[in-house]
Formats: structure tokens, sequence, C-alpha cells
């Protein structure tokens, strides 16, 4: 068994791990889960680069989750963030739609 928490402080964790801890909240979206885990994992990995002028040339990426309603779109992200600690915040792209625009 491994300590989770000390994982997490030390940016530690490895996709499959990470994937673990959603399975335990969230069912199914297999792919979905796997997905933001290598991209947290990758994310964790570019901020330790010892290299400061390389790691200031690679720019964090965004993660854009796009599906229908109900799939477990903000339950995937409300659980990345309470596992890392980080904020949440939460967009309604159909708000910013084309519709009334010339």
């Amino acid at each position: 068994e491994w300590d989770l928490e000390k994982k997490i402080n030390e940016r530690a964790l490895f996709p499959s791990q990470i994937v673990e801890q959603l399975d335990r909240f969230i069912v199914g979206q297999a792919a979905a889960k796997r997905a933001v885990a290598i991209s947290l994992r990758n994310r964790w990995r570019t901020t330790n680069i010892a290299d400061k002028d390389l790691r200031a040339d690679i720019h964090p990426k965004n993660i854009l989750m796009v599906g229908p309603t109900g799939v477990g779109k903000t339950e995937i992200s409300r659980r990345m963030a309470k596992l890392t600690d980080a904020p949440f915040v939460k967009v309604e792209a159909t708000k910013f739609t084309e519709v009334g625009f010339k």
C-alpha cells in the first residue's frame, strides 16, 4: 500500500494511481480518467524540471472536456482538483456560443 498524501505532496503519483483514486468515485469513463491522469502526471513532471531555462519554455496545457450532459465531465474535474488541492472553476461554454453575434 502506498501513502496517497505523501505521493500527492511529492507529485509522484503515476497515471495508474491517479486513475485508481478516480475509480473510487467515478463509474465508467475509463478513457477520460486515463487522459486526465496522464495530463496531470505530465504537468507535474514539467514543473519538476531542474533546468530553469528549459522549464520556462514548456507551457502548461489546459484540458478541455467536451461531451453531452451527464457523462461525468464536472465530476472528473472536481475530483482532480480535490486530489491536487487545486481550485475548481467550471465554465459553461454553451453560454458563449455564436448565437446573437454578427
